[in-house]
């Protein structure tokens, strides 16, 4: 009788254990357009009936927006992909649902009992019929880069308070009712892409229809730039050599970190009084608004998803600037600059287009060898997320601190991204690479280096990656055409703790220029002591302080002048 019992007890047991694990609820979060959101989403050029992402997304207290929240350590959100969405359609998030992702719970399952502040976000994406044949729904730069959180034309709703339960049959429901509105106003017959930013004292913004991206994208493509004038411009008839600053999209904001207030903080701490005073090199400093549906910059090159961005910057915004303004037009008088991703946009362009540029310096450079793409290899390593021994699995890391700390993983970020889009689309980091590096995949979305899910690499992408994009692959394949041209032209600094993990790549590429490259040439690699991203390099004074943006200046221009040639108007430099 007591075994006979105890079988019953333990077959009961494992019975109410599987009814429970194979139980889901039927919790969803319900989203609803309204007709003014609508009507708003249509008044600013955005394609209706609206095809995108929609998301909602929790937070524990209420400082800031939800959507403004998010991130690899922020709040949980989750979205699905819609379309064809008119005023009064309804929208369910429900848990279970596999077409609904989450980060960094996937499933709405997970989430824990509680009271929550609770907002929805459409992400409106816009249709292009691009060039190669491919039909693609992205979201359109609206004038924030590539931050749907943020973006205007984005549809969102009220913060609502309220218990939520994924475990209960409870429903939340949430109207997107509002449209995030353009930081400045679209002028009548304009567009939103790369913002409207009004002219300042010393900064001018430019934008122009690009001929071709809007032939390659299929639909009217803007790119810009913002224009910083050396004190005295209009009062002076000479003309100005000048520093293209390469880096994220940057709205507004003066190149160089200067600021017609006089102040600085940084690195850029005194340079609107050095840039005003009459001892200063007279200059002109340029940063691009070329922001893209993939990204907030579009890496300055040419690629397979992008189309000709390499050329619309050479072809048409550097020339059209140098029509507009005083800007000596040769190759000399050129120079561009850069951290992280304007790192390795800086050394891209020099090293792609060396007759072009007259110098590049690319600080802390996002990885310029795929054999450490951040830490991964994507040549010879099996998995992006985890490292294998016959025991043992290890996530790779994907950021750290400068003491070695490990703020997040390979796989934590990727899926975030996979979270906020599929198809590449989540306007992030990771996202870019893929478009930018990678060959267009069969549904006209980038080929994935890796399986999103599993980090499982995809070889034939990467060995596209190595004969398009590997810059250190590119010197060496092309080292007898280009030694002679990028001689005195290439200057790199990264601090030996990167918070990504960039500092690999670039010893790969030194080791090459210093022991390899036949003939030597002349360039500066410099390595800060457990420097962190973004290190720009040591003071040119000998002090060991970390350099200033008004020695960079001075250096800028000392290199340029240097390279003028014979009988060239150097009174800028004077």
């Amino acid at each position: 009788m007591t075994r006979l019992l105890s079988s019953l007890f333990v077959g009961l047991t494992l019975l109410l254990t599987s009814c429970q694990s194979n139980s889901t609820s039927d919790f969803a979060f319900e989203v609803r357009l309204t007709e003014e959101a609508y009507q708003a989403i249509d008044s600013l050029g955005l394609d209706t009936p609206v095809h995108g992402r929609l998301f909602v997304v929790i937070s524990r207290d209420d400082e800031r927006e939800p959507r403004l929240q998010t991130g690899v350590s922020g709040v949980p959100f989750w979205g699905i992909d819609v379309e064809g969405l008119e005023p009064g359609d309804l929208v369910r998030l429900e848990a279970g649902d596999a077409a609904v992702r989450g980060f960094p719970f996937e499933s709405i399952e997970e989430l824990p009992e509680g009271e929550y502040h609770v907002q929805a976000l459409l992400s409106v994406y816009t249709e292009f019929e691009r060039s190669d044949g491919h039909t693609v729904a992205m979201h359109l730069n609206s004038g924030a880069g590539q931050n749907q959180w943020r973006a205007p034309g984005n549809g969102i709703s009220e913060v609502v308070t309220t218990r939520v339960d994924a475990s209960s049959n409870g429903t939340v429901s949430l109207e997107v009712s509002g449209v995030i509105p353009p930081q400045n106003p679209v002028p009548e017959g304009g567009s939103l892409q790369q913002g409207n930013p009004p002219d300042t004292d010393m900064v001018r913004f430019v934008k122009i229809r690009s001929e071709l991206l809007s032939e390659f994208w299929g639909r009217d493509m803007y790119i810009g730039a913002n224009v910083l004038l050396p004190a005295g411009y209009d009062e002076s008839t000479q003309n100005y050599p000048v520093m293209y600053m390469q880096g994220h999209f940057p709205g507004s904001r003066s190149p160089l970190g200067y600021s017609d207030s006089g102040t600085g903080r940084g690195r850029s701490a005194g340079l609107s009084e050095f840039w005003r005073s009459p001892d200063s090199p007279k200059m002109i400093a340029v940063t691009f608004r070329d922001a893209n549906p993939y990204y907030d910059t579009s890496y300055s090159v040419n690629s397979e998803n992008l189309g000709p961005y390499g050329d619309a910057i050479t072809q048409e915004l550097v020339p059209y600037l140098e029509s507009e303004f005083r800007i000596i037009p040769e190759p000399w008088a050129r120079i561009v600059a850069g951290g992280s991703t304007g790192g390795w946009e800086a050394l891209a362009m020099q090293i792609f287009q060396p007759d072009f540029w007259g110098g590049s310096w690319g600080w802390c450079p996002d990885p310029v060898d795929f054999n450490y793409y951040q830490i991964v290899n994507v040549y010879e390593d099996e998995n992006a997320y985890y490292t294998d021994s016959e025991w043992h699995r290890v996530e790779r890391p994907n950021a750290r601190s400068f003491d070695g700390n490990i703020r997040s993983t390979v796989r934590q970020e990727n899926h975030l991204e996979l979270a906020t889009g599929s198809k590449t689309r989540s306007g992030g980091q990771w996202a870019i690479w893929e478009a930018v590096f990678g060959p267009v995949g069969e549904d006209g979305y980038p080929a994935p280096i890796w399986d999103p899910e599993n980090g499982d690499i995809d070889r034939q992408t990467a060995e596209y990656w190595r004969s398009n994009f590997d810059l250190n692959h590119h010197l060496q394949t092309n080292w007898e055409s280009l030694s002679g041209k990028l001689d005195g032209q290439l200057h790199i600094a990264t601090g030996d703790m990167d918070s990504y993990y960039l500092d690999n790549a670039v010893y790969l590429l030194e080791e090459f220029l210093d022991t390899e490259a036949q003939p030597r040439i002349e360039t500066e690699i410099q390595y800060g002591r457990r420097k962190p991203h973004c290190w720009t390099g040591y003071s040119p004074s000998g002090s060991g302080e970390d350099m200033t943006t008004v020695e960079f200046v001075g250096i800028a221009a000392a290199h340029m002048a240097s390279n003028a040639p014979a009988g060239a108007d150097l009174r800028w430099m004077r």
